[in-house]
């Protein structure tokens, strides 16, 4: 088999062929591989595994697996792994910081490892939120022919004979405060929320990013929605393991696959889905490594026009696992693409088009879970995109579930989630009020924290849809209600959310796609002379390091300049 690919071509030519490299091929026979195994193309088996969370145990098992197909089809699989920080655990305190950086920290150890080992493709598994797009990043960074793997999503634990996720948990928090849950029956919850492996069940961020996987052909077919613990995740890996092979054979780059018609296609499945507000940060992140300028209004702008048809929490009733027993994403894509929503001529891993693989797939009209375009849930999507004198860059909004969509109120400022929330579990927030949580963003938090600890204990307080909440930071994608996200500029760089006084009056339209500061320009003027930058307390160590580098919210928080910046493609060293 190894006669389909000419190593002298392939990046790792440079550490396994000529005399020259006998030193390096030392290193190779010390681990026990011939040198026939030598001659082959190096393929990278990328893990974010670990012990840390759900999320990530099973990863390192299905990577193995993927080193089968490698094999079976001449390539020598080598795996490495990397970090995750997993924000149902950095949820609510100092270490959700860490989450947001540990994105660019996924995809840069990525691409480094690559780099410094000289691999000619990459299969990469992740499973929890941030580690989706850092993986992607990197595949898209490297352009070696690469496939991404989704490690799948817990099933739903049960409780009251109900399904219940995580954030069911998070907002028995807030029911408790209010005196309207029993800490006997919090405690039971939270037993039997999370019934085994996988990432969480609903639409949030990573399954919200499985999708995109899958959307952009990054992914095969169906892949995704399979939850962790079902057999068929070995066999994906497998089949993932032997594609990349016939990938690098073809030289079918990731750059040839994501076309900005594929982010479209992308962010138009995320609307369809209610997905997480956070893929209006990493569809840009991911753009900026392929050379695409892509940015928080183009996904707004694809959002626009696209229906809200799969009924997916936390707006919705079902989770991933259900989603995939009505056909997974691909059954989304089908009545999608069947109405004009989507652009078939991309193409995919499989080394088809989209649409062609979609023709592969025939629509189910007695599942329950994915309506058809033409009786959709909404008529508009389930995520929103906010611009006015509060946000001149942009913020986003998530309103599938929601039944109000324009909210005016006097603003309640904090200036950080602690003091927010202690509010909050207080019962000192009253209804009708614009609660204001600022110097959260990528610069000033630093590191753009998710506030699903203060949305949700609101949600369990009843107070859901009676505030709204606006932040410089993030949502997580299980939080619901009128909460707005990514305001833009930060408060750390003086952005108008860093003028808002408690009482000034907050207009959010989102219908409009809205979000006003109902305050004179000649008061604002005064304010603006009064306002002194802040320090936060990170001067040292990667948090520094991030927000020393970081860009704008509305163009994906990232560290550099990405591919339009590029002397060389490492794929072509």
């Amino acid at each position: 088999m190894t006669n389909r690919f000419d190593k002298s071509k392939l990046p790792s030519r440079h550490v396994s062929v000529g005399p020259e490299r006998a030193p390096h091929r030392s290193y190779y026979y010390a681990m026990e591989i011939s040198e026939e195994d030598i001659a082959k193309p190096f393929v990278a088996v990328a893990s974010a595994g670990n012990d840390s969370a759900p999320c990530n145990t099973t990863l390192d098992f299905q990577a193995d697996a993927a080193r089968q197909g490698v094999i079976a089809n001449g390539g020598m699989p080598r795996r490495f792994n990397t970090i995750t920080v997993t924000d149902g655990i950095a949820m609510g305190h100092q270490g959700m910081k860490s989450s947001l950086v540990s994105r660019e920290v996924i995809a840069d150890s990525v691409e480094l490892s690559v780099r410094g080992h000289c691999y000619d493709a990459l299969v990469a598994f992740a499973g929890c939120d941030k580690s989706l797009p850092g993986m992607m990043m990197a595949m898209l960074r490297l352009n070696i022919p690469s496939i991404f793997v989704y490690g799948g999503s817990i099933l739903p634990g049960r409780f009251e004979d109900r399904d219940v996720t995580v954030v069911d948990v998070f907002e028995a928090v807030g029911k408790f405060a209010a005196g309207n849950c029993p800490l006997k029956d919090l405690t039971a919850l939270e037993k039997v929320a999370c019934p085994g492996h996988g990432a969480c069940g609903g639409q949030f961020t990573a399954n919200t990013m499985a999708c995109v996987g899958e959307a952009m052909g990054l992914s095969l077919p169906n892949s995704n929605m399979v939850p962790a613990p079902y057999k068929s995740r070995e066999e994906i890996a497998i089949a993932a393991g032997a594609q990349v092979m016939n990938l690098l054979e073809m030289n079918l780059r990731p750059r040839d696959i994501a076309t900005r018609a594929a982010f479209i296609n992308a962010a138009r499945v995320v609307a369809a889905t209610g997905g997480s507000t956070n893929a209006a940060l990493h569809l840009p992140a991911m753009a900026n490594e392929a050379g695409i300028e892509f940015d928080l209004h183009d996904v707004a702008d694809a959002f626009k026009s696209t229906p809200y048809i799969a009924d997916l929490k936390p707006g919705g009733k079902y989770v991933a696992k259900d989603m995939h027993e009505a056909g997974g994403v691909y059954m989304l894509m089908k009545t999608m693409l069947a109405n004009g929503l989507l652009d078939g001529s991309c193409r995919t891993v499989t080394g088809k088009t989209l649409g062609e693989n979609i023709d592969q797939v025939t629509w189910n009209p007695d599942q329950k879970v994915i309506y058809d375009v033409k009786t959709p849930i909404t008529p508009t999507g389930g995520v929103v995109g906010l611009r006015g004198s509060l946000a001149p860059e942009g913020a986003i909004v998530k309103v599938a579930g929601m039944h109000r969509l324009q909210f005016t109120g006097p603003a309640r400022v904090f200036d950080c989630e602690e003091d927010a929330f202690q509010a909050v579990e207080h019962r000192q927030i009253n209804e009708g009020e614009v609660i204001i949580i600022r110097y959260e963003g990528p610069k000033g938090g630093p590191g753009m924290r998710e506030m699903l600890s203060t949305t949700a204990a609101l949600y369990g307080l009843g107070m859901g849809e009676k505030v709204a909440l606006i932040t410089d930071g993030r949502f997580s994608g299980g939080t619901r209600g009128f909460c707005i996200g990514h305001v833009g500029p930060e408060a750390a760089e003086g952005g108008p959310i860093a003028l808002v006084e408690d009482g000034d009056t907050i207009r959010i339209d989102a219908e409009a796609g809205t979000i006003d500061l109902d305050v004179a320009a000649a008061v604002l003027t005064e304010r603006r002379a009064r306002w002194q930058p802040r320090v936060n307390d990170y001067q040292s160590g990667a948090l520094y390091r991030y927000s020393q580098n970081v860009g704008p919210a509305y163009q994906g928080a990232v560290t550099h300049p990405g591919a339009k910046a590029e002397r060389h493609v490492y794929a072509d060293i």
